[in-house]
Order: structure tokens, then sequence, then C-alpha cells
């Protein structure tokens, strides 16, 4: 009988080893090396909290941690939103006004200080109520906050104005890094030109012009991750220099997005060594006229500027050689709140007949006094789609008889310009969010000072106030009605800003890559945790 236990005891033993042998195998396969990328620009500055542009987000979001964000094993959901800072996603109290959030405890910031509620509080607070002098990209999404506390080191408490579905995905974004209150009591502007995080990755070097680096974070709070050992985001602004990055196994993806073309290049070059990922995209350019510039204060000036461009056509050339595809108004397409085809045709800038269009153009600056108009387009020095999309801008206005050149300057100067509210007479723009919550997101068309990244200069009360009834009502027929009145208001009647074509995102990558999962935004599922590399 003995000798049965024995033998069934050494059965049960080697099974377990080789139980652990096959956890062991698959942990190696996730565990080590450093993962280079491609990035085509710089970021402004490392603060989160005021810039809106991917070159911000793919090199330093691995450094930072933030309160909530959307699921990174499910990416593409609108819904789906997970705690990172906090140990659940709260259900809202009294009357869905209150929502209270606790902190993991144990977390520390990259230099050995602990993370505590007063950290996200002083985040938070940054974010809604930023102080006179602090740039805050995203306060017009949290204008549902009342007030923000922090009772103890463990809890965080937002208390709202009236119940709103727009909170968690406001809180969840990704640019939500959470700061250390030390250095904010420090100095505003810190984060601006240093890093320091909590996330799973350590600040290691920079080389202006060169590369941002990181190492894995020993402390990481999320257990098992970081898989890899380190990255290096590697800076190159053509795109040819990207792909070839890919194609010679010096880099392993670069995660914003190529054209048609670079994809089909890629993939009959490597074969099976090549994986393509593809998304409809929550990114659009938008035409930005200074209204603080004559003639541009004129809103006949500005819908003739609309009128002009054949969007229908413009759709089926460019997706062909750029990375957009799809018509559309200030919605993201396919959202229920989107404009349809039908609906969209009726609108001036968007009619079927082009011919008929241009004509209206050209008769509104006639009545304006500026038939022979000619301006500067100003634009941000990237290929895609920035400069091809204002190339075909400047085509389309020529066809009314406009005179216009291209200005294009590197993403720093591009969005110092922009910021000094003034000096530029058009320039392209673009409204690119993480979450598809397009009632948060068309925040990007009122009023300047309340936006908090709106260029165009001008205030537009109407707007506001349609953008807060929207907000306010938890009906969706009642949100799709406002919004086609914002929408008209934005794009026609006013022509305050409007749209060109809507993106569409292709990331071809290299095979040995894994984890990583597309979402609608380049924005999103960036930290880098969950990534590793099969060789």
């Amino acid at each position: 009988m003995k000798k049965k236990y024995c033998k069934l005891a050494v059965i049960l033993l080697l099974g377990c080893v080789m139980c652990l042998g096959s956890i062991g195998q698959v942990w190696a396969q996730k565990k080590g090396g450093i993962m280079n990328f491609v990035v085509p620009a710089e970021p402004p500055s490392f603060d989160g909290h005021r810039e809106t542009t991917f070159a911000l987000i793919h090199p330093i979001a691995p450094f930072y941690s933030v309160l909530s964000r959307v699921n990174p094993d499910n990416p593409s959901s609108p819904t789906d939103f997970v705690c990172d800072l906090c140990t659940e996603m709260p259900t809202p109290t009294n009357g869905s006004k209150r929502y209270t959030f606790k902190i993991r405890k144990g977390v520390k910031f990259h230099d050995g200080s602990s993370l505590t509620a007063q950290d996200v509080l002083a985040t938070f607070q940054r974010l809604v109520f930023p102080q006179e002098g602090v740039n805050s990209a995203r306060k017009a999404y949290f204008t549902m906050v009342e007030k923000i506390s922090a009772p103890d080191d463990e809890t965080v408490v937002f208390d709202l104005k009236y119940p709103s579905g727009a909170f968690i995905p406001a809180v969840s974004m990704p640019y939500n890094f959470v700061y250390a209150k030390a250095k904010l009591d420090q100095d505003q502007h810190w984060f601006e030109k240093n890093i320091m995080g909590s996330g799973p990755f350590i600040f290691e070097e920079r080389q202006a012009g060169a590369f941002i680096s990181g190492k894995a974070n020993p402390n990481y709070y999320h257990a098992g991750k970081p898989y890899l050992d380190g990255f290096k985001s590697v800076f190159a602004n053509k795109q040819s220099l990207r792909v070839q990055a890919i194609r010679g196994n010096r880099a392993m993806i670069e995660f914003r997005g190529f054209p048609p073309k670079s994809r089909d290049d890629l993939v009959k070059a490597l074969g099976d060594k090549i994986t393509v990922q593809e998304s409809d995209w929550n990114c659009v350019l938008i035409v930005t006229p200074n209204h603080k510039k004559k003639p541009f204060d004129d809103p006949r000036v500005r819908r003739a500027l609309s009128l002009g461009i054949d969007r229908w056509g413009g759709a089926n050339a460019l997706s062909k050689i750029a990375i957009v595809k799809t018509v559309g108004g200030v919605v993201f397409p396919g959202h229920p709140l989107a404009a349809s085809k039908e609906e969209l045709q009726k609108i001036a800038g968007y009619w079927p007949d082009i011919e008929k269009s241009r004509k209206e153009a050209k008769r509104l600056l006639k009545e304006a006094g500026h038939e022979n108009l000619s301006f500067t387009l100003h634009n941000r020095a990237v290929d895609q789609p920035y400069k091809i999309v204002g190339t075909w801008l400047i085509d389309q206005w020529s066809r009314i008889g406009l005179n216009v050149k291209q200005w294009t300057q590197p993403t720093g100067p591009f969005y110092a310009t922009l910021r000094k509210k003034g000096d530029y007479d058009v320039s392209l723009d673009f409204n690119c969010q993480s979450v598809v919550n397009p009632l948060l997101d068309v925040g990007k068309f009122i009023s300047n000072d309340r936006s908090g990244n709106q260029y165009g200069n001008y205030i537009d009360r109407n707007m506001d106030q349609m953008y807060d009834e929207m907000n306010q009502t938890a009906d969706p027929a009642e949100q799709r009605k406002i919004m086609r009145k914002f929408e008209k208001r934005a794009i026609e009647e006013q022509a305050n800003a409007f749209v060109t074509l809507w993106w569409y995102r292709i990331i071809p990558h290299r095979s040995a890559l894994k984890g990583w999962k597309i979402s609608p935004s380049h924005y999103l599922n960036q930290d880098l945790s969950g990534v590793w590399i099969e060789e």
C-alpha cells in the first residue's frame, strides 16, 4: 500500500514539476528584451496634462500610472474601463453624483516616495481646476465636476454637479498621468521638462532629436509586469525611414499608423514576419481659421473655405495614399450620435454636387469682398496625413480662385504657434481622442475660454450651451437631436472650424511583437506593460 502511495506521490510531484516547467516556458516567452519603436515626432514638452499629441503619449506614457483606464485587453471597447491605481471601479452614489475611488497601497514613485490619494487629488485638481498660467488641454471634459477631495491617503472623492455618463471616460483618459504632489507644490511646470512617474518603466535617457529610453520598474504594482527589460523610442520624422527601420528589424513597430502602400510594401518584403492590425480611427484633421485675423472673422469667408473642398472625391483619392479615409462630421463616423450620409449631405460643404458648392463659395467670397484672397496655411511638418492633406487643400482652394501657400513647422514650434493665439491665418489642427465618447470629444468646438484645446480664438456661447445640454441629458435621442444642431452651427452656419476627413489606422509590425492590440485611438494601450518579444 505504501508503495502505491509513494508511486502516486512521485507521479503528482512529476506532474507539478512539468506544470511549473510549462509555466516557466510561457513566462520565458514573455520576459526580457529591449523593444525599439519609431515615433514620427518629438514631444513639445513632457507634460501629459498640457499636450494633445501622440508624440508625447508614445515615448512618455510608459513612465506613468493613471487612476483608471480602458481595459488593455479590450482596447476597442468604448465602455470597458478598469482600474490602474484604484482598487475597483466605483459605483456612483448620491444620486449618481459622487464617485469614490480607493487607491492601491504600497505604490511608489520612481524616486522611492509613496504614492497616495493626495497625489491623485493634486493631479486632478491640476487637470480640472488648473491654476492661472497652467494649461489643461482636457479641462472641458470635466465640466460636470463640482469638487474633488481626499478624506484620507487611500480615498479620492469626485462630486459632480449633475449625473454624467461622460465622467468615467474623462477620468480614464491616458493623458491623465498621476504626478507627485511634492513636485507640483514645488513647481506646477516641473513636469514639462522632467519625467518621474510610478508606471511600468523608469526613465533612463533622452538624447534630443534621437531617442527616449526606459528600463523596467522592478517595483511595479501589477505583478509580473512589465515583461520587457526596457524600450527605446526612436524619433524619425520621415516616413521612409520609419518603414525601413521596421523592414530592417531595427524597430518593431510604429504605433501611429502607415498608409496602405507602406503596409503592402512591408507585407510583400517580409511575409509572415510582419503582422497587420487595422481599425477605424477616432481622429480627424480640422481646418481652423484664426478668428482674430481678417478676413477670417467673417463667417462668409470661412463658409467659402469649407464649400471649396470636395470631401467625397477626396476620400476616394486620398485613402489610397494617406491615413485618411472616411467622410464625416464632428462625431466619430459610425457612432450612434454621428450624422448619417443623408444628414451630412444636407450640410454646406458636404453637398454631393461639388460644382454647386464651389459656385456658392465664389459667390460668398465676392459678397465679402475677397474674390482673390491670398493667405498662408499653417501646418505640422509631419507627412502623414498633415502635409498630404494640406497640399490637397491648397489644390482644392485654388479651384475657387484662392492663392494659398503652406507653412510647415516641427511639432514643438507648431504647437507654440497655435498657443500664441494670433500668429497664423488658417491652420490645420486635429481632434484626436482616446476613448470614443463624442459628448466630450466635441469639446474641441466650444468657446476658447472653456475648451482648453481650441485654437480658432472664438467665443460662441450658443455652442457652449448646446454642449452643456447634451452632457446633462441621459436620453440618447435628445443627445442626437442636440448634436445635429451643434454640428450644423459648428461647421456650416458659423464654420468656426471645419472637418476634412477622418483617419484610418493601419499598423504593420514585426510578428515577434506580442501582447499589443490595436484600438480606434493611437493614444490608448501605450504603457507597454503587457508587451513582449517572442523570438
